[in-house]
């Protein structure tokens, strides 16, 4: 059987999931739409203002967009967010001061946030980080490194908690990510323990995959990037901060400064792509869900373990196939790259990257530096060495990406 023969026979095995897929586009498109209806987007929004960009009509609209999808109080949506990181981070800031104490339910937090919390990295980042300013950390540690320890988190909240941390996303690790059902469960048992404490959700790679968002199952507070699923693979930068309105607010302070807060900042012509991303983003993230589903599916066929497997209910745009050895993560990654639209003819290589502690391997040909709704693989060279392939602008490309790394194989093994 040939690699063509092998993804039409996967593809016959898919078909359920891809009309379940269908169904939650279909849902979220609709939601968008009426927020759109709702808030009366006109052609004038896409209009900007310079300088201080005070009065950005387009701005507020966008904003309130947001956060009618996405069931906020309110909602900041900018071009100034420099990575999802830093959206991350200024939401953080901006709401835990020293003496605070802040829990990682979901084991140790991505690579990029252990630095922001001051877990890692150089003298002068830790002196700059969340504790190196005073604030409190511990976290929950995985059950069996895989699973949610909802008894050992019951024991860890208490009135010395302000706020919780809860990664949806897997980020280079093996666990399971968070379906909005497991979101829920954690902040039931945050609340019931300490009414008051914040329940902070990084919500990456997770909008549009799941009928429900974190802040419609008990969240307070989420923030994510708009160079993955919201915005739609044409958005050029940028992230979004969404939620209860208090704590949003403090989060606008810390981008920008006391007395300026969400007001000001003006987006330099970018509020069209954005309006026009987000339109675009649940039948944009369907596609990769469905691609993602296919690619499982041929993996798992392979013999290989690949998570989530392709029956599961899907809350990311990640899946996650582990090789076991370097050799074959390295091929994978290349073989992406020379199958990508942008940079086919570049090879990647391991090498190391700020903020992340081990060397990566990243093969990302995208119209877009970095942008993860666009098709990509990486992974970090440490053991089990496991490859995290996510994104694609439409399932017709993910499709040829896995016949062509069927085709070469052999040289994968």
């Amino acid at each position: 059987m040939n690699a063509q023969e092998e993804i039409k026979k996967a593809e016959n095995a898919v078909k359920a999931e891809f009309e379940y897929i269908d169904e939650i586009r279909d849902f979220n498109q609709a939601k968008v739409l009426k927020a759109f209806f709702d808030n009366k987007v006109a052609p004038e929004h896409f209009y900007t203002v310079s300088g201080y960009g005070h009065d950005d009509l387009g701005r507020e609209v966008l904003d309130k967009v947001y956060a009618q999808t996405f069931g906020a109080e309110k909602a900041i949506v900018r071009t100034h967010f420099a990575t999802g990181t830093h959206t991350l981070a200024c939401a953080l800031f901006g709401n835990l001061h020293a003496g605070d104490k802040l829990v990682s339910v979901a084991g140790t937090p991505y690579d990029t946030m252990r630095e922001v919390i001051g877990l890692t990295g150089c003298e002068l980042s830790k002196r700059n980080s969340l504790i190196g300013n005073g604030v409190l950390y511990d976290e929950v540690p995985l059950l069996n490194g895989t699973d949610i320890d909802f008894e050992a988190l019951e024991k860890k909240i208490d009135d010395s908690v302000t706020m919780v941390t809860i990664q949806r996303s897997r980020g280079y690790e093996t666990r399971k990510s968070l379906t909005i059902d497991f979101i829920e469960k954690i902040c039931k048992i945050v609340k019931s323990k300490n009414p008051n404490c914040i329940c902070f959700v990084d919500n990456c790679y997770g909008e549009f995959t799941e009928k429900k968002e974190p802040l419609e199952v008990g969240a307070d507070l989420m923030g994510g990037s708009l160079i993955k699923n919201p915005g739609g693979g044409i958005v050029e930068t940028g992230g979004y901060i969404a939620g209860k309105a208090e704590l949003v607010d403090a989060a606008a302070i810390r981008l920008t400064a006391p007395g300026v807060g969400a007001e000001a900042g003006a987006m330099l012509n970018q509020h069209r792509l954005i309006f026009q991303g987000f339109f675009m983003a649940p039948s944009i993230v369907a596609d990769v869900l469905k691609g993602l589903t296919l690619a499982a599916k041929v993996f798992e066929d392979m013999g290989y373990i690949s998570t989530p497997k392709y029956h599961d209910k899907r809350t990311d745009i990640i899946q996650t196939i582990t090789f076991n050895h370097k050799e074959a993560l390295i091929k994978f990654c290349q073989t992406v790259q020379a199958l990508s639209p942008i940079n086919a003819y570049v090879t990647p290589i391991p090498e190391l990257i700020p903020g992340y502690e081990d060397e990566v391997i990243m093969a990302g040909g995208t119209f877009i530096e970095g942008s993860t709704i666009e098709l990509s693989a990486d992974g970090p060279i440490r053991p089990p060495y496991a490859v995290f392939f996510q994104g694609g602008l439409n399932y017709a490309h993910i499709k040829l990406c896995l016949t062509g790394i069927l085709e070469n194989f052999k040289e994968l093994q």
